[in-house]
């Protein structure tokens, strides 16, 4: 009876970023423009000089301005 009040998982409407972690924002990103772009897009030091996930997510994760540029970008793009 109580799991029909839930909404399933997947129906988020006002959340398009709902269930994507940030790293899978990040690699799908990479994947699609490659760190050049990335770079030259939102101009921060962990895209531009030896960029690797791990270190754009440590950022990433402290820096909510360039998070959200992130986050946005991956929005315009679905």
């Amino acid at each position: 009876m109580a799991g029909n009040l839930m909404p399933s998982p997947a129906s988020h409407p006002r959340d398009p970023l709902h269930g994507i972690t940030l790293e899978n924002i990040l690699n799908q990103l990479v994947q699609r423009h490659g760190w050049g772009e990335m770079g030259r897009r939102i101009p921060i030091r962990c895209f531009q000089f030896n960029p690797s996930v791990k270190s754009s997510l440590t950022f990433l994760r402290k820096t909510p301005w360039a998070r959200k540029k992130v986050e946005d970008w991956f929005i315009s793009e679905l």
